[in-house]
Order: structure tokens, then C-alpha cells, then sequence
């Protein structure tokens, strides 16, 4: 009888991590959308700005524009010459008086200081005169022309991933539109005869055995989280041409293929040799869990696909047990995706950094896997750790706020500081 061969050594996940960011180079392809039509996608230019923010001085609050000169003390009373509301020109401010002002309205020329309303009563209730019951400081409540971003500087950088504050910022220095970079195209599909769509059975229904696909729908949408274009290609069945067909016709029209389950070296894991035939593949056994199983791999395209199409399509075979397949994605998927796209390496290197609180647990026996414990923050400050952290309990990921990330042959003791990862900024990036 011929011995089995020994198992290779697992991989540590940020030698995994190192390895598949070596293998990807960011997208070449780049459009122009709307800026109200680029949050989440990645800039592909610099954003120059053809002006100052704010464009002239101008106040910061509702009240009076006046001269440091002719408030030496408190108790003045001047005459108003004009009223300057936002979007009206001023005139230069006459000496002995003060000018009606309005957030946002430009300062008048002479002016250099502006006394809120609340620090002034009327004279007389005509507004023809206030009295002014401070003495102001030089520059007070005034918006400096350029103070936010001066005329000929960088913005915002190619790399940047748009957001809410960063559309805002473009629409500042008036821009409608933006270079981006192309979405990566990215096909999805589960493998596995055990699997149903929720829908076509109800629980009643289910044959022994057989379970509804629940990783299809969150791989999706932590797919269009990320800003990629899906092409959901459903349930592939376990025989290997199915494999090898789905395989080849996503391979002509998108960037990456990621599958769920099949990842493994059983007889009815036909991901392996189907991959293999068609490109290329390595199937890493990572040191770390939830997770273990994973493969990345490449795949030919046709010739016929145009010479945009050159490259080969990347291939990534997530775990099929649903909490390995959700914390593998955000271990290694996410920063692949973000480095695809062409984000700035802070998206991506490292992923999230952890901050450290104290575990409200115990956790006696080590594991010589790095471990990812689901956990939720306390009103103490503290972490809890959900009761199971089995790979299929995807209530963990619902109930949890964050992941402990544990280092392989590490026990906790209540009260140790660990470093804690919010699934919010995983989620979120």
C-alpha cells in the first residue's frame, strides 16, 4: 500500500494576501461619468482646481462687517451704509460706518473683522445704526479667499475612490465630470448540486441533503458594493463540462471570475480540472479560519475576443462554507478588487488597520490557524464573542460588528486586549 503523500504546509494569509496583489495590474480602461454619477468609482486623474474655495473673503456669519479702526471699544454705535447678502457684489466699506451681512456674502473692501448679530442691538429698530458690544479681533468670523484649496492645487488624486465628500469637493472647484476607471467586469457563480435558489422550493419542499444559496446573494452585493459590474451566471451544476463551459464563456467578458465552493480535491470538485484546463491554477491551503480552501488561477480568453481582451481573466475559488466564503472575500477579495480598479494603495495596503479593545471572553485552546472571531462591542467598552463561530453559522456575521483578529497558537484571557476589526470600515472601503 503506497503511503499518502504528506499535505504541503499552509500558507499565512498575508503571504496569500502578498502573493495574489503581486498577480493583478490595475485596469487600463477609463471612461467620463458625472460626477452625481461616480460615488464608489475610482479617479483615473488629478483634479486641479481653476480657482480659489471660497473665490473671495467672506463672512461667517449673519451680522456686521466693520473696521477694526473704528471699533476701539465696546459701546460704538455706527451708522449701516449697505446690505450685502451672498451673491451680491459689495462696495468698499466708508470709514465711520458698518455693512449689513450675510453668511456667505462677500466682505466689503476695508472691512477686517465681522461682529455677529448677537453681539450688536439696534438703534433706534431701523437698522440705520447698531451699537456694537465688542471689541472684535482682527479677521474675526471671515472666510479667507482660498483657505479651503487655492487655485492651481491637486484636489483630489488619481487613485482616490469617490465618495460623498470628495463629490462634493469636485462640484466645489466646478466640475461636472470626471475620468474614471473602469469597472471591473466580474462573473459569479455557485457549484454545487445541493444548491437551491430561494424561491423555486419552499422549506417544505427540500429534498434531504440540499440547501438554499445564501453566499450568491452576499458575494453580489459585496461585488456592486465594490463598484463592479456582475454578471450573476447562477448555480453551475457539479459535471465537469458544465464547469468547463461556464468557465470559457465567462472568460471572453470580464476581468475576474469568482466562484463559490468547488475549491477543494473531492471527486465532485470540478473547478480544479476545469480551471487548470483552460489556464492555469494554484490552490492555497491559508492558514487562517474561517476559511482554509482557496484558489486563484487564470484563464485563456478566445482570440476572437479583440485585442482589449488579451489578457487572461483571473480566476478566485472561495470556500463554499458560508462564513468562510464572506471572511475570505474581505480578506483577500476586497483588497484585489480595490487594486484591479486602480484605487491608491491606502485602499488596499493594509486593508483596515485594528484598533485595540479589551475581550469580555475567554478563549482557552489555541488554534494553529490565524482565527477571525465574530464579535460585537458592549456598553462597557468591551467585546463579546458570539457563541459559535462554526464556518456555517452565517448568524455570526449578522449579530457580530467586527472581527478579533486572532494570531495562530494565541489564547485569550477576559480582559486582553485584542485587535478588534469593524466590519463597518471593512465593508465600507
Amino acid at each position: 500500500m503506497n503511503a499518502p503523500r504528506p499535505r504541503p504546509p499552509m500558507m499565512a494569509l498575508d503571504e496569500a494576501l502578498s502573493d495574489l496583489l503581486g498577480r493583478v495590474e490595475p485596469l487600463t480602461q477609463v471612461e467620463q461619468v458625472p460626477v452625481l454619477a461616480s460615488d464608489g468609482r475610482v479617479l483615473a486623474e488629478d483634479l486641479v482646481s481653476e480657482l480659489h474655495v471660497p473665490p473671495q473673503d467672506n463672512s461667517a456669519m449673519d451680522g456686521y462687517a466693520v473696521r477694526l479702526a473704528d471699533v476701539t471699544e465696546a459701546g460704538v454705535v455706527l451708522p449701516v451704509s449697505q446690505r450685502i447678502a451672498a451673491g451680491h457684489e459689495a462696495a468698499p466699506l466708508q470709514p465711520g460706518t458698518c455693512a449689513r451681512i450675510f453668511t456667505g456674502a462677500s466682505l466689503p473692501e476695508g472691512a477686517d473683522a465681522v461682529v455677529m448679530q448677537e453681539d450688536t442691538r439696534e438703534v433706534g429698530g431701523d437698522l440705520h445704526a447698531v451699537h456694537i458690544d465688542v471689541v472684535p479681533r482682527p479677521g474675526q468670523w471671515i472666510r479667507r479667499a482660498g483657505e479651503d484649496v487655492t487655485r492651481g492645487a491637486v484636489v483630489l488624486s488619481g487613485g482616490e475612490r469617490l465618495g460623498p465628500a470628495s463629490i462634493g469637493l469636485a462640484a466645489g472647484i466646478g466640475r461636472a465630470w470626471v475620468q474614471v476607471q473602469a469597472r471591473p467586469r466580474v462573473a459569479l457563480f455557485s457549484t454545487g448540486d445541493e444548491l437551491v435558489m430561494p424561491g423555486e422550493l419552499p422549506p417544505s419542499e427540500m429534498k434531504p441533503g440540499t440547501i438554499y444559496n445564501s453566499n450568491r446573494f452576499f458575494l453580489r452585493v459585496l461585488l456592486q458594493r465594490l463598484g463592479c459590474e456582475v454578471s450573476d451566471l447562477g448555480i453551475v451544476p457539479d459535471r465537469r463540462e458544465a464547469t468547463l463551459a461556464a468557465l470559457k464563456t465567462a472568460a471572453d467578458h470580464h476581468d475576474l471570475i469568482l466562484t463559490s465552493g468547488g475549491v477543494s480535491v473531492g471527486e465532485e470538485d470540478h473547478v480544479k480540472p476545469a480551471v487548470q484546463a483552460l489556464g492555469s491554477l494554484d490552490l492555497w491551503q491559508i492558514a487562517m479560519k474561517p476559511g482554509k480552501p482557496f484558489a486563484y488561477g487564470t484563464i485563456r480568453r478566445d482570440a476572437g475576443a479583440g485585442a482589449s481582451q488579451a489578457q487572461p481573466c483571473h480566476f478566485i475559488g472561495l470556500p463554499g462554507n458560508p462564513v468562510s466564503s464572506f471572511v475570505t472575500f474581505l480578506m483577500l477579495v476586497r483588497p484585489f478588487l480595490l487594486k484591479l480598479q486602480g484605487a491608491a494603495e491606502r485602499y488596499w495596503k493594509p486593508a483596515v488597520r485594528p484598533v485595540m479593545l479589551p475581550a469580555h471572553f475567554s478563549v482557552a485552546k489555541a488554534d494553529r490557524r490565524r482565527e477571525f472571531l465574530r464579535v460585537r462591542r458592549n456598553a462597557n467598552g468591551g467585546l463579546d464573542l458570539y457563541p459559535n463561530q462554526s464556518s456555517g453559522v452565517l448568524t455570526s456575521t449578522v449579530w457580530a460588528d467586527g472581527l478579533v483578529d486572532n494570531p495562530a497558537g494565541a489564547t485569550i484571557r477576559h480582559g486582553d486586549l485584542v485587535p478588534y476589526l469593524s466590519l463597518a470600515d471593512l465593508l465600507a472601503r
